[in-house]
């Protein structure tokens, strides 16, 4: 690692940092085990601390790799097999007011994006159709008919703030992907399996509608609530001054001051 450091999110807190060799370590072991299918080869092993005092975690990642021969040594060589091995997920902290059935649908999605891409696959669709029903407030037996709903929403002027037709289109582009693990096909012989990225295209969508739905509402309704309450305390004080004001030009009419 280089004395610099380089740019690190924490995944547990989302605290953007450097990882230095203060809070950093790299190693690598190389297998004397003999020559496998693979060539040469090693382990790899790197922990990282988050700097932020309120998390504090330890992220520990592990590597298996192609050992390269460098004189009487071995380096990491190409990359065979990655594991995050804390956290397990890829998944990013999610704020509490986005409610907690999607959150759960989505960590759960990242947890086993790998292990079972189709199933990944379902619980996104599900989350993305509970976004639609939560912050779209629109209902249907399926999801097709609801995408066809929010569209005709969209087109009336009556969509949420930040739902966008380039959206709902890239809604309804994945949709067939969590149909997969959603419902068998007809010829059970037929097996269309999911790739682990697929599955993620799914949760880079859901991510970005987290971003794009849920907290940018946020956002926009905390900035108008700072300028109502800014705008409340400027008349409070305005009320308090008057008030004074007319409280003192009563006290000189009750109490003349003799010229």
């Amino acid at each position: 690692m280089a004395d610099e450091g380089f740019q690190w999110t924490c995944p547990f807190c989302g605290h953007h940092q450097m990882a230095t060799a203060q809070n950093t370590h790299i190693d690598y072991t190389h297998f004397f085990i003999g020559t496998s299918k693979y060539g040469k080869t090693g382990l790899s092993h790197t922990a990282v601390r988050c700097v932020n005092p309120q998390c504090n975690e330890v992220v520990v990642t592990a590597g298996f790799h192609e050992s390269a021969a460098r004189g009487a040594n071995y380096i990491q060589g190409e990359t065979i097999e990655l594991w995050r091995l804390r956290p397990e997920s890829s998944s990013k902290v999610q704020p509490d007011y986005i409610p907690k059935p999607l959150r759960e649908d989505y960590y759960e999605a990242c947890l086993i994006r790998d292990k079972s891409p189709k199933a990944a696959a379902t619980l996104a669709r599900r989350c993305l159709q509970g976004m639609i029903r939560d912050f779209c407030k629109i209902s249907k037996a399926r999801l097709i008919d609801e995408i066809n709903e929010l569209k005709n929403a969209l087109n009336d002027g009556h969509a949420p703030k930040g739902v966008e037709l380039e959206t709902i289109e890239a809604i309804d582009a994945v949709r067939d992907i969590g149909n997969i693990g959603a419902h068998m096909e007809q010829d059970i012989n037929l097996i269309i399996e999911v790739e682990p990225g697929e599955a993620q295209a799914l949760i880079d969508l859901i991510e970005m509608l987290f971003d794009e739905w849920y907290i940018a509402r946020h956002k926009r309704e905390q900035k108008l609530a700072d300028v109502r309450a800014i705008a409340a305390e400027k008349k409070a004080i305005i009320a308090e001054g008057r008030a004074q004001i007319a409280q003192a030009k009563a006290a000189a009419i009750a109490d003349p001051v003799d010229e």
